[in-house]
């Protein structure tokens, strides 16, 4: 019977010590005013530097399909969709998805991009519950969400999964001008060659 007082105290001694130290340290956070009580996260979001590299922003407008940030990925973790422009010169980019779960967030795919479309942003939390939630399409995504500093979120994500066409498609290349040539034709024929003399 004493051996079982003895484990109960010892127990519950333990347990006081390592509550004492946990309370101390809780006490001593909010008096010394920490980092928790400075960005209480949702509410209060993370303040991060102008050259953090969060999750992408992407600008379908400007993108060519060029593939070059797709090779330059040292992961793979980016795969473009696209095809022929039907009228013009080009492609047209039906899909620009990247695997957030493979992503290192190197950066390595910004600087091949010849018409500067991809960057990397300044948000740093699309959790979600599935690895599908992980694998954001871009030309899915609202232009302002897929392009805005920190308006990436599961929400817009889950949104664009539904979305069976790019959200914007890269217009016909304007028809050419007509040329001023047969307007000089008349003129150049009225002209008498060079070395001819009129009669």
């Amino acid at each position: 019977m004493r051996t079982w007082f003895r484990d109960v105290y010892r127990a519950v001694s333990t347990v006081a010590q390592g509550m004492y130290i946990t309370l101390w340290y809780f006490f001593q956070t909010y008096k010394r005013k920490a980092f928790t009580q400075h960005y209480e996260f949702p509410e209060l979001p993370l303040a991060v530097k102008p050259r953090y590299r969060g999750y992408h922003r992407f600008d379908l407008t400007t993108c060519i399909g060029c593939d070059k940030c797709a090779r330059a990925c040292p992961v793979d973790c980016i795969y473009i969709e696209k095809v022929k422009n039907p009228v013009g010169k080009g492609f047209r980019v039906n899909g620009f998805k990247i695997d957030y779960s493979k992503c290192i967030f190197c950066a390595l795919c910004v600087d091949p991009c010849p018409v500067d479309c991809i960057f990397m942003g300044a948000n740093y939390d699309i959790s979600c519950f599935s690895r599908d939630g992980l694998v954001v399409d871009y030309a899915k995504l609202p232009l302002d969400v897929a392009w805005g500093h920190a308006t990436l979120n599961p929400t817009s994500i889950a949104a664009s999964k539904i979305v069976l066409e790019p959200v914007w498609t890269k217009p016909p290349d304007p028809p050419p001008p007509p040329k001023p040539a047969a307007a000089a034709k008349p003129a150049a024929a009225a002209k008498p060659p060079e070395g001819e003399t009129k009669a």
